[in-house]
């Protein structure tokens, strides 16, 4: 895989750029949080649990890996209800592609079977699904027939709309701008 450089800090980003899984729970832990400290997250796991391993997380007691996800500095500010996310993200890794996180966009075969099968994960909803996929299609080449139509906005070349497009600190700074635009004209809005 390409050196991804969303996290911002070197260990997490060679996590992010060498698991696919920790690739997913980046994604996963990106709401209600920064970007950046999201994509930090696996790395933390990493460190803490020594794997990223789907069936090792899945098996993991529950109480004991919610306390090492809440542990400052938290996987996320929802650090305990995300580690159960986390373990149910590993589960369907587990069970439906053999643990094997690539094998969602490696044998998809098109756009949608790609954004079907990350909508089906335990928390991906359709925009967070449009917003991976423009990511492994922007920074990893997942590029199915299609794959810019289907996905949208987050698909366009240098819109700086998601994770999508961060590959440094200034790209990093015009993502956070456009979502704080974005929402400021909502708020205006209502």
């Amino acid at each position: 895989m390409p050196q991804l450089r969303i996290a911002q800090d070197e260990h997490a980003d060679e996590v992010l750029s060498n698991d696919p899984f920790a690739l997913l729970v980046g994604m996963l832990l990106d709401q209600q949080f920064p970007m950046e400290r999201a994509f930090a997250g696996p790395a933390k796991i990493l460190d803490r649990f020594g794997t990223l391993d789907p069936a090792a997380i899945a098996a993991a007691d529950a109480v004991a890996f919610a306390d090492l996800c809440a542990t400052p500095p938290a996987i996320h500010r929802y650090g305990r209800s995300m580690a159960g996310r986390v373990q149910d993200l590993a589960r369907v890794v587990l069970a439906e592609y053999d643990g094997d996180a690539a094998a969602i966009w490696s044998t998809s075969g098109d756009t949608a079977t790609l954004l079907r099968r990350l909508s089906a994960l335990p928390g991906f909803g359709i925009q967070k699904s449009r917003i991976f996929a423009a990511l492994l299609g922007k920074q990893l080449g997942v590029q199915p027939a299609g794959w810019r139509e289907a996905i949208g906005p987050y698909a366009e070349p240098g819109s700086f709309r998601s994770v999508a497009d961060v590959v440094d600190e200034q790209s990093l700074l015009k993502v956070r701008a456009f979502k704080k635009a974005a929402k400021a004209a909502a708020t205006s809005a209502t």
